[in-house]
């Protein structure tokens, strides 16, 4: 079994050197990420049925060195889950720019560079999931970085350039800090191996454990747009392509998000900054919601709901129960679906429309109702309606909330109440006037909206394109998966708890020795 991990990282990065090579030949490269994608899916499927079942998680360290000179790959079931999940939307959202790609040529990604950087970036995801050490973990940030700087400036327009340099710029000030903390800790305690560093952390004075610790934290808030560090998110996402966007909403702040659990559960876990978090999480609730509702462009009120829901995630992290993190896993699940297909569903609207801003777009429950479906399942579910997955991970972290009791927790409770009303209020206002509001609307419709008319985008124009099959089946597919999270939330959420219950109980070098195959 242990012989299918490095399949994980090897897999994307062989098939974007085929792809690449196929530069010329479109339906090869299609042919290659797809199936490349998709024995992915099969071989993360099969470590958490081996990981989940054995309890047991699986080490190989890579050309047979020993800890901690040599790079040790490790899937437990947090690795496993997320990298399954990552797969799973990879591929559906693959095959959604495939569709755009048979429609559109290279006018918006440019079809021979897409799959390789697509891959690249694949393996990025997956190599950070499954990292055993810091500088693993480093590389895998940074693969991701070069392959995202190169898929958010697709189509070289002049937003995309401007949004990708923003990008790339804090992206750098965030590696920069990482490789610092990592240059640090490595000269401390002589490992940069996670479950080493974590047994040597408490050899460390407090103060220069807080330092390592505070700058690993922001070194990952950035990467999960973690307020006040989210300003570069709304401004960039939204100017990319709508499968770039889509993937990027969907994993990349997902990825941040991971480290933090990693870093807070594994390496410093004697170490409380948790009121800390709390309050970065209440702030990243509230002003990530507020910016939603003062937008009029559904990619933008999407990226600021997508801020607003990472303060969930924070939240049920600084909690610091079993219960809590198990929670917060579910809801990682829950958020990397129904975001993902939130934007599949707004890159619909925009080709059917012409248009995503919710001042301009009218009467498509009578000309999309398909789309009008697949844009409602969503966001009702992120917006945390029961019985969906949105309202199941919500009500487990207000219930590990709840059993912890102290006044700042319930402050964070109300807020997190307020948090899921509002986002509704935002999702269904646009959906109210984008799906029902019909063509010849009064003036007092108008009226009511026109103070969204400053807001950025407002106005903004594309031309209407045809819609292929295969675009509105992938977002179906998503659709289905988002109730899927539902239908089986007693299994899943049963994973969720035993992850949330194992992270909590750290893993010693015996046991990992005892694990890595070399």
């Amino acid at each position: 079994m242990s012989a299918l991990v490095p399949l994980l990282v090897t897999l994307p990065l062989l098939g974007a050197a085929v792809a690449l090579i196929a530069g010329r030949h479109r339906k090869t490269q299609v042919v290659v990420s797809i199936v490349t994608l998709s024995v992915v899916l099969v071989i993360s499927a099969v470590l958490l049925w081996a990981v989940d079942t054995n309890d047991q998680a699986i080490a190989v360290s890579v050309g047979g060195w020993p800890i901690p000179f040599g790079i040790v790959l490790y899937v437990d079931r947090l690795a496993a889950i997320l990298v399954l999940i990552s797969a799973l939307v990879l591929l559906a959202v693959l095959l959604f720019s495939v569709g755009q790609g048979a429609a559109d040529g290279d006018d918006d990604t440019p079809v021979s560079i897409f799959h390789p950087t697509y891959l690249i970036l694949a393996a990025g995801i997956f190599n950070a999931f499954i990292a055993g050490d810091l500088f693993n973990l480093y590389v895998g940030f940074e693969i991701l970085l070069v392959a995202s700087y190169v898929l958010i400036t697709l189509g070289s327009t002049e937003s995309r350039i401007r949004a990708g340099v923003v990008y790339i710029v804090v992206s750098l000030v965030s590696s920069i800090l990482f490789l610092a903390a990592i240059a640090m800790i490595y000269g401390a305690l002589g490992t940069v191996n996670m479950v080493q560093i974590s047994q040597r952390m408490m050899e460390l004075p407090q103060e220069t454990q807080f330092v390592l610790h505070v700058m690993l934290l922001l070194a990952f808030s950035i990467k999960a747009a973690v307020f006040p560090l989210s300003f570069w998110l709304p401004d960039s996402y939204p100017t990319a392509p709508a499968p770039v966007t889509a993937v990027f909403a969907g994993l990349l702040t997902k990825v941040g998000v991971y480290a933090m659990i990693r870093t807070e559960t594994e390496l410093f876990l004697d170490n409380d900054v948790n009121l800390l978090l709390l309050i970065v999480a209440l702030a990243t609730m509230i002003v990530g919601v507020l910016g939603a509702l003062a937008q009029a462009e559904l990619k933008r009120i999407l990226s600021f709901t997508l801020v607003s829901h990472v303060g969930y995630m924070v939240f049920g992290l600084a909690i610091a129960t079993p219960a809590a993190i198990g929670a917060t896993i579910y809801y990682m699940v829950h958020h990397i679906v129904v975001q993902t297909t939130l934007f599949l569903a707004v890159g619909l609207i925009e080709r059917r429309a012409g248009s995503t801003s919710i001042l301009r777009v009218k009467g498509l429950m009578r000309a999309a109702p398909i789309i009008a479906v697949l844009y409602f399942i969503p966001a009702v579910n992120l917006g945390g309606l029961p019985p969906f997955s949105g309202f199941i991970g919500k009500f487990a972290l207000f219930d590990a909330a709840a059993e912890v009791g102290t006044p700042i927790m319930m402050v964070l409770i109300v807020a997190g109440i307020v948090t899921s009303l509002l986002t509704l209020y935002a999702l269904m206002r646009a959906w109210n006037l984008a799906f029902w509001r019909e063509e010849d609307d009064s003036a007092e419709t108008e009226e009511r909206i026109s103070y969204l008319g400053a807001a950025p985008a407002a106005a903004v124009e594309t031309e209407r394109r045809v819609i292929p099959r295969i675009m509105t089946a992938a977002t179906a597919g998503m659709v289905a998966v988002t109730v899927a999270l539902t239908i089986f939330a007693g299994p899943l959420y049963a994973v969720c708890e035993r992850i949330g219950a194992a992270l909590l109980q750290p893993v010693t070098i015996s046991q990992l020795e005892g694990e890595v195959d070399q």
